[in-house]
């Protein structure tokens, strides 16, 4: 496969800025692979697709107020700091990207407020920077109340107090992303009751999404491109059950991109899930063999992304361009804050 096989024209007004209200009012596109059909529903329909015995896997990341802005010691310039990945929670390391990056450079302090301040202690990238703050212990703490929602690139506005919320899954607990695994989103409390009750077992698993997931493929062959590394976790009650559930002959749902490569990273020679913990880089692209994900329930994704060359791999390619022909003929609204698909 090449990178202009995953191709097609977005329209600006197809891009949602704001969700819809309830979560679970949000459109449904249902696309079934063996019949090859995309029908449209709503998204409080997806529980009619599961069966007792199914289990539903989840990602609870939790999206952390990431963006910050400070003023420099000495010459007050406003500066802003992009929270990227922790290095060292002893310490207090971070990864960041700093703008305008041609002010910061190693040894200069950033004041956020009286009690917050870091050091930059070393260059990456051209933006990039590792810093020290000032305060030991929990800094994703320090940072709720003074950092900024990390809204995505393509969602032109700035961040709202309600991006909090809404930005946000309701399976939310760990923090560490700084976008939100956004399939997720559409679940509310009443779908999820509604999911449990009909003997559905929800379970968890952890990947916390970095920048890297807006980062545009610059390589037409696909086999050259890298993924940005990602932390991942799977506990051992996690893998009991979806291999007691795969094990029992039912239906492995996942919700999101980000689940799926969590889960087809820790995966066993005899197609069951492994406990495990780490750093994952896994490209999934056509042709691939899923060996966990049964049913797959996304969001509507860029052209020319890898989160659309993965639920091309799980369908084809061709089947889900027609799928998002019809979604934007239908008025389906597209990434992040927009509908979603569930992939039979």
């Amino acid at each position: 496969m090449k990178l202009s096989d995953f191709k097609y024209n977005l329209p600006k007004t197809a891009i949602a800025k704001y969700p819809v209200a309830p979560r679970d009012k949000a459109k449904l596109l249902i696309v079934d692979r063996e019949t090859q059909s995309v029908e449209n529903h709503k998204f409080s329909d997806v529980s009619n697709y599961m069966t007792k015995g199914d289990i539903m896997v989840v990602n609870e990341t939790r999206v952390f107020q990431a963006r910050l802005f400070g003023k420099k010691e000495k010459t007050n310039a406003k500066i802003e700091v992009f929270l990227l990945r922790e290095l060292n929670a002893e310490e207090c390391i971070w990864d960041v990207i700093v703008d305008p990056a041609r002010k910061v450079r190693i040894g200069n302090k950033i004041y956020f407020n009286d009690n917050l301040w870091c050091e930059v202690i070393d260059n990456t990238t051209s933006r990039g920077r590792t810093v020290r703050f000032n305060q030991p212990g929990n800094i994703f703490k320090a940072v709720e109340k003074i950092g900024v929602t990390p809204l995505p690139p393509y969602i032109k506005r700035e961040s709202e107090p309600s991006d909090k919320e809404n930005y946000q899954t309701l399976f939310a607990k760990i923090d560490g992303a700084v976008a939100a695994p956004t399939a997720g989103l559409h679940f509310s409390n009443r779908l999820i009751s509604k999911i449990k009750k009909k003997g559905i077992t929800i379970a968890p698993v952890i990947l916390h999404i970095g920048l890297g997931t807006f980062r545009p493929v610059e390589v037409e062959d696909l086999t050259k491109h890298r993924m940005d590394s990602e932390y991942y976790e799977i506990t051992a009650r996690t893998a009991e059950k979806i291999n007691k559930t795969i094990l029992a002959g039912k239906k492995v749902f996942v919700v999101g991109t980000s689940t799926c490569r969590a889960l087809e990273t820790s995966t066993t020679a005899d197609g069951l899930v492994k406990q495990g913990r780490g750093w994952t880089d896994k490209f999934i692209y056509p042709p691939y063999d899923f060996k966990i994900t049964n049913k797959l329930i996304t969001n509507f994704h860029a052209p020319e992304s890898t989160l659309l060359m993965l639920v091309s791999a799980f369908s084809n390619t061709d089947l889900i361009l027609k799928a998002y022909k019809k979604a934007l003929k239908d008025k389906y609204r597209f990434l992040s804050y927009g509908d979603a698909m569930l992939i039979l």
